[in-house]
């Protein structure tokens, strides 16, 4: 078989898992129990001996997916000659879960014939440990039991399957109106029942629906317009990578799909990063999921408890363990001949000081929007603060996790300006205690050095690192979202203009530096960086420029909406692992830049600090109005 283009791929969970299924009906990547736990099917990264879950007409056929309007419940119907038929793909949600008899680690598959006469073939080839074990599969009273490496999964099945040693399946011949079941479970079997399964499907259906954004019909919206449906669907993407126990968002639900195809930047980013949490925040508050904001709040404020500032890690995993160390599977081929494929990651042991800014400003952030920080809190808040004034002045890995040398990034040193400065902030809001004038001396220091030795005449534009003469980095963009400089400041506008220049390629695509970072091959084009860009000319008033380049940059997102982390800028092809939360997190804020304009909110110049306007920003929407949000084929998309 040949492997499957990303953009082909929909996703399914349960907020603990994710699985990819393709567009050719088969389940390629599933971990389980949890999202980083080993895989049971792993086809994406060796389609030869990863194992995978297939249902498929034999005859050849034409496929589409889709999501039931407003969920993440997904269809993947198939035409044949013959007839059509449809795969329906859900997973319970916890709320479910906990009020029913089924368990979260389940994966429901209906099978339903429409309209003539379709043939299926039913494959399952499941494989433990990555594909390292091979399991044994032997029949029970409704389906399969599959065993290896410790661990257990039931097939049950409304169709009789023949049994092998290592797999099983069937073929059968459906007709107009038939309706047959597959629930895989993880450690249980389930009896078939299946008055009961579209009990659990419908409730699924409603639970999504129930958490997903509307918007009134009074136009208080604050992605109202064009992109409504893109960013709905943004969210629900978003929610699918979010704990249900921690809160904690993973940065992707897979693992080792390269950067670079045939190349070796492939990462395994199924864990949850510190500097998400800013983008985070904004986010999800603006749609009116306020309660997955709160819990992002107390994710941070517990990173900042967890010893002394120096120990905090830039990555965790999403039940707050820490990160596995990093090694190869060599036994596996990897996506398209993508070798090496790397499990667990050695960026956590990094020292990256940018993430610390991005921690404090995630908390601050929360307040802003409602949320109150106990003064116990602000204890271990003010150590991690006041360690800023130590640390800022240390070379770092920074936020591209370079496996160089440490530098003096630029970017690194803003976060670290922006850890004092929400810090005085907090100070001033709530009156506790904190070296204020240690703080705003180096919040002064660090903003001096950075206007000194971060931006090049030569290159009319802030760049990398310290010294640099000529070396962009996209970083530069969120200098005024941060609200290090205004919009309006001539060395922000020229940065702007530099990266129009350099690192914008066709169709809104933006690189993410200039200049060699350590590692063989070239790697696409970065989408977050896109819509920093959007963000960054929006709020400095360049609005028709910043619509024409988020329009541009949503085309590459794959027919169900989903986004990767990078996109070839000749092929337009998905690269990197997919979907990716931080594109997810760009697009969403870079609607609501849109929706905002030069008004966006962002914290005043340092000398102007003005609780009660802050007080004033925060909102938590709740809107009421269901319109329309059905994601669908790349055909229809494309015409909206």
């Amino acid at each position: 078989m040949s492997y499957t283009p990303l953009e082909d791929y929909g996703i399914i969970g349960n907020q603990e898992t994710v699985a990819l299924v393709g567009r050719d009906g088969a389940i390629d990547w599933c971990c389980l129990p949890s999202i980083d736990s080993p895989s049971v099917f792993a086809a994406i990264l060796d389609d030869q001996r990863g194992g995978r879950f297939t249902v498929q007409p034999t005859a050849s056929f034409e496929s589409l997916q889709e999501y039931v309007d407003r969920t993440n419940v997904l269809k993947t119907r198939f035409r044949t000659a013959s007839g059509r038929a449809t795969v329906t793909d859900f997973m319970p949600v916890p709320p479910l879960a906990r009020d029913c008899q089924t368990p979260m680690e389940t994966v429901f598959r209906r099978l339903t014939c429409e309209r003539g006469q379709v043939e299926l073939r039913v494959d399952f080839a499941p494989r433990f440990e990555y594909a390292r074990t091979m399991p044994t599969v032997e029949p029970t009273k409704d389906g399969v039991v599959t065993q290896g490496a410790n661990e257990q999964m039931f097939l049950s099945s409304s169709i009789p399957l023949s049994v092998s040693t290592h797999s099983a399946g069937t073929t059968t011949t459906l007709e107009e109106g038939d309706t047959h079941w597959l629930v895989l479970g993880y450690g249980h079997e389930s009896t078939l029942e299946s008055d009961y399964y579209r009990e659990i499907l419908d409730d699924v259906v409603d639970y999504w629906r129930d958490w997903v954004h509307t918007c009134p019909d009074t136009g208080a919206c604050p992605v109202g317009g064009p992109w409504h449906r893109t960013v709905v669907r943004s969210a629900l993407v978003l929610k699918l990578l979010i704990n249900h126990e921690t809160g904690a968002i993973c940065a992707a639900p897979t693992m080792s799909l390269p950067e670079d195809i045939g190349g070796v930047r492939n990462w395994d980013y199924r864990y949850n990063w510190i500097r998400d949490s800013a983008f985070t925040v904004r986010a999800l508050t603006e749609l009116g999921h306020s309660a997955e904001a709160r819990d992002y709040f107390n994710l941070c404020l517990d990173h900042c408890s967890r010893g002394p500032p120096s120990d905090i890690n830039p990555i965790y995993g999403v039940h707050g363990n820490p990160v596995p160390d990093e090694r190869t599977l060599d036994h596996l081929s990897g996506y398209r001949g993508s070798a090496p494929v790397r499990v667990g990651n050695a960026a956590t042991d990094q020292h990256q000081v940018d993430v610390y800014g991005e921690l404090i400003h995630g908390i601050y952030e929360t307040t802003r929007y409602g949320a109150t920080i106990e003064e116990d809190d602000w204890t271990a808040m003010c150590d991690l603060i006041d360690y800023m004034c130590e640390a800022w002045e240390e070379p770092d890995a920074g936020i591209w996790e370079m496996r160089t040398d440490c530098q003096q990034f630029v970017y690194s040193k803003v976060m670290c300006w922006v850890a004092l400065d929400r810090g005085l902030r907090i100070v001033a809001e709530t009156g506790f205690d904190a070296p204020t004038e240690r703080w705003e001396a180096c919040r002064r220091e660090i903003k001096e050095t950075v206007l000194e030795k971060g931006y090049s005449e030569m290159a009319d534009s802030f760049v990398s690192t310290f010294g640099d003469d000529d070396r962009l980095d996209a970083t530069s963009l969120l200098i005024p979202l941060v609200g290090f400089l205004p919009a309006d400041d001539s060395r922000v506008q020229s940065t702007i203009d530099a990266t129009l220049d350099r690192l914008l390629v066709d169709d809104g695509l933006v690189m993410r530096y200039e200049g060699d970072d350590g590692l063989p091959g070239e790697e696409g084009a970065f989408l977050l960086c896109s819509f920093w860009l959007v963000s960054a000319l929006a709020q400095s008033g360049r609005v028709d420029e910043a619509e024409a380049i988020f329009e541009d940059a949503r085309q590459h997102a794959s027919p169900l909406g989903l986004l990767s982390e990078e996109v070839d800028p000749e092929e337009g092809l998905q690269l990197g692992n997919v979907p990716q939360a931080f594109s997810h997190l760009g697009l969403i804020n870079g609607a609501l830049a849109l929706s905002d304009g030069p008004d966006i909110g962002h914290p005043p110049d340092e000398a102007d600090v003005n609780p009660s306007a802050e007080t004033d920003v925060a909102k938590n929407l709740q809107c009421s109005a269901t319109p329309d949000y059905t994601t669908q084929s790349r055909s229809e998309s494309e015409n909206q």
